[in-house]
């Protein structure tokens, strides 16, 4: 309806925008207490993390490589087919053309003047991009990192205190159980946000189109849009049907077709709901009764990995925010991109395991690169295809660690 609307009226989408940009706005606004609620409950669910034992280990081992693993895949595979780059030669030509001018950050100026990231500017070496990195990881006052929406301070202070709140005992369970509340109040108000997405997506698609002038002014950027779909799906057989298969054949000694097959189940439930929490019964059934893994394994490795355990939503995140940096023609380098490896990691993390929730982490690595946060309005027309895709690799992940695991601690 909001293609329809800004295609056909280009004047009723630009009125419409403003509901849009309120959706964003309502997103930006719950990203900070998300992190800190969702990470502390969930490192504090571990239990004292300084007697996990093999078990839980060997998990968070696993979950931190393979997210890490996806975060790589997609970030290259970006790079190299560039998505977001043609649309941006589109509007070069289409500025000359009309002498027209780009607004960014409500300044007019011409898009072939737009600035880059500074790095471009002058030339750094690998050490003083670690320093920069690592630096910006500690914070001098965390509440001055939270209202400048400093993402990647915010993300280790929630995990050290999580820590430190697992490993306090009795005394720190009062602000555990408090943290496990508003982690649960959190995901309610993004159900809520999910309810009025429709309306907040469609008016941000009405409001584009209506910028574009209709449909003859949208049709290169939804040409780049498939390119940037077929980018993500790429990223996301990639990881799933090469990385996964070939680390539980290495590491967990199983036939990776008859495993996939006896978990295609749960893999058709998550690819329907969207939601890895909504078929973590259904992915711990596959484990144990099908693929044979023990109820100890099945019942720490599924559950936790249903919270924290996101390769698909890592993934999508890595390129969805390169391709809007593409697309609004800024250069992202060895800084940047570390930072989006770095935080898209960590953000999949905090990502909720219910539908398109991968939209409210991908605020918080866009706001970490300083893009704007308005880019996603465009990924928004198809996210609700991309998000099934991305959820049933998520499980997918999660049952080959069980898989791995399981073997694993055996011996």
């Amino acid at each position: 309806m909001g293609a329809l609307l800004g295609g056909l009226w280009p004047e009723a989408g630009l009125t419409l925008k403003f509901v849009g940009d309120l959706f964003i706005r309502f997103l930006m606004m719950i990203v900070m207490p998300l992190i800190i609620a969702a990470m502390v409950s969930g490192i504090a669910r571990l239990g004292d993390i300084s007697q996990l034992g093999s078990l839980g280990s060997r998990t968070l081992g696993y979950y931190i490589g393979t997210t890490a693993l996806a975060v790589i895949t997609g970030i290259v595979l970006v790079l190299w087919i560039q998505p977001g780059k043609a649309g941006l030669e589109h509007s070069k030509e289409s500025i000359t053309r009309s002498e027209a001018h780009d607004r960014i950050d409500g300044n007019t100026m011409p898009l072939d003047k737009r600035p880059v990231a500074r790095f471009t500017q002058e030339k750094r070496s690998i050490g003083d991009v670690l320093k920069e990195v690592i630096g910006g990881l500690v914070p001098s006052n965390i509440f001055k990192a939270m209202a400048n929406n400093e993402i990647l301070p915010v993300i280790t202070f929630s995990l050290l205190l999580g820590a430190a709140l697992s490993m306090t005992g009795e005394a720190g369970r009062t602000a555990i159980l408090f943290f496990n509340s508003l982690n649960e109040a959190m995901m309610k108000i993004i159900h809520l946000a999910m309810y009025v997405a429709p309306v907040g997506i469609g008016a941000l698609i009405a409001g584009r189109l209506g910028e574009a002038g209709g449909f003859s002014g949208f049709w290169p950027e939804l040409q780049q849009l498939g390119k940037y779909a077929a980018t993500v799906i790429g990223g996301l057989a990639i990881h799933s049907l090469v990385t996964l298969p070939l680390l539980l054949k290495l590491f967990g000694k199983r036939s990776p077709s008859g495993y996939a097959i006896r978990t295609f189940p749960a893999l058709l439930t998550a690819f329907s709901t969207a939601s890895s929490t909504a078929t973590l019964p259904l992915t711990i059934e596959c484990a144990e009764e099908k693929n044979g893994i023990s109820k100890r394994t099945a019942g720490f490795v599924l559950p936790l990995g249903a919270t924290v355990n996101m390769d698909g939503t890592a993934l999508y995140e890595a390129v969805a925010v390169i391709f809007i940096a593409q697309m609004n023609g800024i250069a992202l380098g060895p800084p940047e991109l570390l930072v989006v490896f770095l935080t898209a990691t960590l953000a999949a993390v905090g990502a909720a395991g219910i539908p398109e929730a991968g939209l409210v982490t991908m605020v918080l690595v866009l706001k970490a690169v300083n893009l704007p946060v308005e880019g996603i309005a465009l990924i928004l027309a198809i996210d609700w295809f991309l998000d099934r895709c991305r959820t049933t690799v998520n499980v997918w992940g999660d049952s080959v660690g069980a898989g791995i695991i399981d073997r694993k601690v055996k011996g």
